[in-house]
């Protein structure tokens, strides 16, 4: 049997990168004799992202138009023209039997060179409101995997195939490491932790919200595990330092989030499609800060999706300064609606999705 060649494309952020490298490592879990190739847009987190998991790379000069008004949308049209030839290129020289998008720009041009040349695709959408990029490949995709229900509103209704958002290895593997987690960041045993990430760049309001009430998780006898990016790593310190409580930390980033999810007992999160996947996996109750500064502002809509199934409370960011921390404080003492919030959101938990997309994309080519 020859060797199976497959083209991963999808970046711009960690949400459409993670997806494809998970799928891509079950496909070579499933397939012996494969190769794989990724593409992704020139000068985006995916050019080091993806080499540093082994695989190789080839960059699109691409980027998003922007909605307002732009001197970068002058260039657009000339960036498409050069990405729609490169794919043609790549795809020719490299002979795909399969082509998976996991959206994001570069994603775009490559899925509509393939699917024209009548190679199997597939597209996984990872939020409740799709992203352009997906809505205009939807009629050239042979199957569209989605995490959310209700997508017909957006897909053909017999392309999609609901099989969640895959989810990285690190956090399946976090179960039973909660002694381990609370030791790693110096708690308090006793008392309620609360974990705050903001996202791998920081979230500005989210930061402020518990930078300025930070007499609050002393006052109320809370850990806090905080994650602020890097551009609140020092204005933090110097908090965290002045309040001089051991259960009250804060981090740049945190590597160990495996740990991070295992100590905590109640999680703030913005909203992104990944991050969502991976709450429901751990199955603790959330509060979800959506960020405003997404496209078509879809983390909104996928926090709303998990707040109408009393899966998750909600923090609109423009309120989340003076409502995020007595939200928390009301929540932590609410031992109820904590077990009723966990319960509901681990009814939604997918374990398999990459799985189950490789499954799918493996029978295309069959």
């Amino acid at each position: 049997m020859k060797k199976l060649k497959v083209i991963v494309s999808g970046g711009g952020t960690g949400g459409h990168i993670f997806p494809a490298i998970a799928i891509a490592k079950s496909l070579e879990r499933k397939v012996e004799d494969i190769e794989l190739l990724f593409v992704g847009a020139k000068d985006r987190m995916e050019m080091q992202k993806v080499p540093d998991s082994g695989y190789k790379i080839e960059g699109l000069w691409i980027s998003g138009f922007q909605r307002s008004f732009s001197r970068k949308n002058l260039l657009f049209p000339f960036k498409l023209i050069s990405s729609l030839i490169k794919s043609r290129k790549i795809i020719r020289r490299f002979q795909p039997d399969l082509v998976i998008g996991t959206g994001g720009f570069a994603s775009g041009p490559l899925l509509y060179e393939a699917s024209r040349k009548g190679i199997p695709s597939v597209i996984q959408e990872q939020n409740s409101y799709p992203g352009i990029t997906n809505k205009l490949l939807a009629k050239s995709v042979q199957k569209i995997c989605v995490a959310y229900d209700n997508m017909e509103r957006f897909f053909p209704k017999e392309k999609l195939i609901f099989t969640g958002n895959p989810i990285r290895k690190e956090i399946l593997n976090s179960s039973n490491k909660r002694e381990e987690g609370k030791n790693f960041f110096k708690l308090h045993n006793r008392r309620i932790t609360v974990l705050v990430v903001g996202g791998s760049l920081g979230a500005k309001t989210i930061n402020e919200s518990i930078n300025n009430n930070l007499g609050e998780f002393k006052k109320n006898k809370l850990n806090l595990i905080w994650q602020t990016g890097v551009s609140y790593e020092n204005q933090s310190k110097e908090s965290v330092k002045n309040i001089n409580v051991s259960g009250i930390q804060s981090y740049k980033f945190i590597k160990q989030m495996d740990l991070a999810y295992a100590a905590a007992d109640i999680i703030v999160s913005r909203a992104g499609a990944i991050a969502i996947s991976e709450l429901c996996f751990i199955g603790k109750p959330v509060i979800l800060v959506p960020s405003p500064n997404v496209a078509e502002d879809h983390q909104t809509q996928n926090a709303q999706s998990l707040v109408n199934k009393n899966s998750a409370l909600m923090v609109k960011d423009v309120e989340s300064r003076l409502k995020l921390v007595e939200k928390i404080k009301s929540l932590s003492e609410n031992k109820d609606l904590q077990e009723e919030l966990s319960r509901n959101i681990k009814k939604l938990e997918v374990k398999d999705a990459a799985d189950r997309i490789a499954d799918l994309s493996l029978e295309l080519v069959k």
